[in-house]
């Protein structure tokens, strides 16, 4: 088993999510993290599924191209939710997380996760981007100014998450929740494998 631990290969996520990095722990996965800081607003792209992915390919790339990750499997990843074919990031203040709930409470959305890996050992690379729909609930107006006064809306993609306090706000989803919270871990089983990397191998 000792020599098994010494062959694993090291995986690097290239995103300060703690959610991320909570679920890669969760599937027996041990990450390390290094922030990209790569300028999220300087990026576009024609769709929001497609902005989610160039968002996740230049985390990840930005990350590959460190001194410190040679070697190494890097993760980029990057959500948006599509409302109305507009892609929705982060909300900027208050003021935008409370319309944005009002706006969308009552309806569907669609969580956009960009995934990016790199395997900075070959240089090959695979992407591509999840889609889960998402039933919004309808809160009332006291119950969403209580919620954005918590905080939590101004920190996650679409200004909603479901692992917080914002859970009871959602009615249902369609496909993979890890998406939503911020990474399909069926859909990185994929690209690994598509890379020739088995992800049980990566376990912890």
């Amino acid at each position: 088993m000792a020599r098994m631990t010494d062959q694993r290969r090291r995986l690097v996520l290239a995103s300060a999510s703690p959610a991320r990095l909570g679920l890669l722990r969760q599937a027996g996965l041990a990450p390390e993290v290094i922030v990209s800081g790569v300028d999220e607003d300087a990026l576009s792209a024609p769709t929001p599924s497609e902005l989610a992915l160039v968002l996740a390919e230049a985390k990840a790339t930005a990350v590959a191209a460190r001194p410190e990750t040679a070697g190494a499997l890097v993760i980029g990843c990057d959500s948006v939710l599509e409302l109305d074919g507009e892609a929705l990031g982060k909300p900027a203040d208050v003021e935008e997380a409370t319309a944005r709930w009002k706006s969308m409470r009552g309806r569907s959305g669609v969580l956009r996760t960009g995934h990016c890996v790199i395997d900075t050992a070959t240089g090959r690379r695979g992407s591509e981007t999840a889609s889960t729909t998402v039933n919004f609930g309808s809160p009332s107006d006291a119950e969403i100014a209580t919620y954005v006064a918590s905080g939590e809306p101004l920190h996650v993609a679409g200004a909603f998450t479901l692992d917080g306090r914002s859970a009871p706000f959602v009615d249902s989803i369609e496909g993979d929740h890890g998406n939503v919270i911020g990474l399909s871990l069926p859909l990185l089983r994929r690209l690994l494998a598509g890379l020739g990397i088995t992800i049980t191998d990566l376990w912890v």
